[in-house]
């Protein structure tokens, strides 16, 4: 039988987490968390470390917000599961949608509640198709839509997936910022899927030209625009949603990551009546057991009203480029890419990377790699850190890079 004591020693934790946990790399970081205050994450030793990368644009308010305990305190006092989606009346969900479209333009006023953004985007996949009729996929390379069957066929890195081929058919890859091959979106194409920011690829930024060029495109060819904002979106670039860069709307968006505010929730947003698709011919067109449990809606309807009142987006701007200038003045930063507090800084090696990586946490710093892009480090850190904060950040994170080259 297996027994762990959780107070024993630290190498058989480890053994532990190793033998019976199922492992997504050969290198785990192996940080043994024991809580978290605001952006600080704390070991089972008491070492403070600065969460900048969020858990991946996820605790986008840090640890422990106070009011997103309230609410998951409340909402565990009334009822948790009571039914799969769409079937039961749940204040928790008509919260959410209230909140979350208080933060939309009209036109997107419509809510499926999921359980992750991979699955947001596995709904959006056979929405398009159920809408138009159609069935071709345009998406770009270095595309990253999460790594379910289908997300993984409308995501460009090769190496992560052809062990798992065959995979969706009818997918093909444009490059983004690229004009002439937005003529490849034709009335064949059921929905364009793009990242409106592209994350893994290391924070790639379309161009005003091209974004409206790619809309005016969609509309013509009767292609849905789908959206992927489920790592840019709910405030992270600067704007409530990145494509309000932009001045243009999708015909569908996805989310995830932030929106539950640190628990796990994806959304798919889209007019009512193309949402409408999914409840007829047939019925039950898409379906999910947990989507929109109330506990994770509660979350997020409270991460949503938070956000509209006190997350300061023109400081999330003013913040980031503060923070972007002190990391870049190292000589070893050869490139970034920034939009609001979205960054990817670029080096000459992915071992130069991964020693900074490391080099971070050792001197109580979070950081993290991109999959497609491993001669970058990410870093996204929670939306309400403060300038005090930024400024320390960016001297560890400086004066680790010179340690470590």
């Amino acid at each position: 039988m297996l027994y762990l004591n959780l107070n024993c020693g630290w190498m058989q934790r480890k053994k532990f987490f190793r033998d019976h946990l199922g492992q997504t790399t050969l290198h785990p970081l192996l940080l043994e968390i024991d809580y978290g205050e605001g952006i600080y994450l704390y070991d089972k030793n008491g070492k403070r470390y600065m969460d900048m990368i969020s858990g991946i644009a996820v605790s986008s308010l840090g640890h422990g917000h106070p009011k997103i305990k309230q609410a998951l305190q409340k909402q565990i006092e009334k009822h948790l599961h009571v039914m799969v989606y769409g079937e039961f009346v749940q204040d928790a969900q008509l919260e959410l949608s209230k909140k979350l479209r208080a933060l939309l333009p009209n036109e997107l006023n419509g809510l499926y509640i999921v359980n992750s953004g991979t699955e947001a985007n596995e709904a959006a996949i056979k929405l398009c198709k159920a809408y138009t009729g159609r069935k071709q996929i345009v998406s770009f390379k270095g595309a990253y839509h999460g790594s379910t069957n289908g997300s993984l066929s409308i995501s460009s890195n090769e190496t992560r997936k052809k062990n798992f081929r065959p995979l969706l058919p009818d997918i093909e890859f444009i490059e983004l910022n690229k004009l002439e091959d937005l003529m490849n979106i034709t009335n064949k194409t059921a929905g364009v899927f793009l990242e409106t920011i592209q994350g893994d690829a290391g924070v790639q930024i379309p161009s005003a030209e091209f974004m409206t060029a790619l809309r005016q495109r969609c509309t013509k060819t009767g292609s849905l625009l789908i959206l992927d904002e489920i790592q840019c979106g709910m405030g992270r670039t600067g704007k409530n949603f990145a494509f309000q860069h932009y001045n243009i709307i999708p015909d569908i968006l996805t989310l995830g990551k932030a929106l539950g505010g640190g628990l796990p929730i994806g959304a798919l947003v889209a007019p009512q009546n193309t949402l409408a698709r999914f409840s007829n011919n047939p019925e039950l067109g898409h379906i999910t057991t947990f989507g929109g449990h109330p506990l994770n809606a509660s979350s997020a309807a409270m991460f949503c009203t938070i956000l509209k009142e006190e997350i300061n987006l023109s400081e999330v701007e003013r913040l980031g480029r503060i923070l972007e200038a002190t990391i870049n003045k190292h000589p070893a930063i050869i490139a970034s890419r920034r939009k609001g507090m979205l960054f990817a800084f670029d080096m000459e090696s992915s071992d130069q990377v991964a020693k900074v990586v490391k080099g971070c946490l050792k001197n109580g710093l979070i950081l993290f790699w991109f999959l497609s892009k491993p001669n970058s480090f990410r870093v996204s850190p929670p939306l309400n850190i403060t300038e005090n904060q930024v400024v320390t950040a960016g001297r560890i994170i400086y004066d680790t890079i010179e340690e470590s080259i």
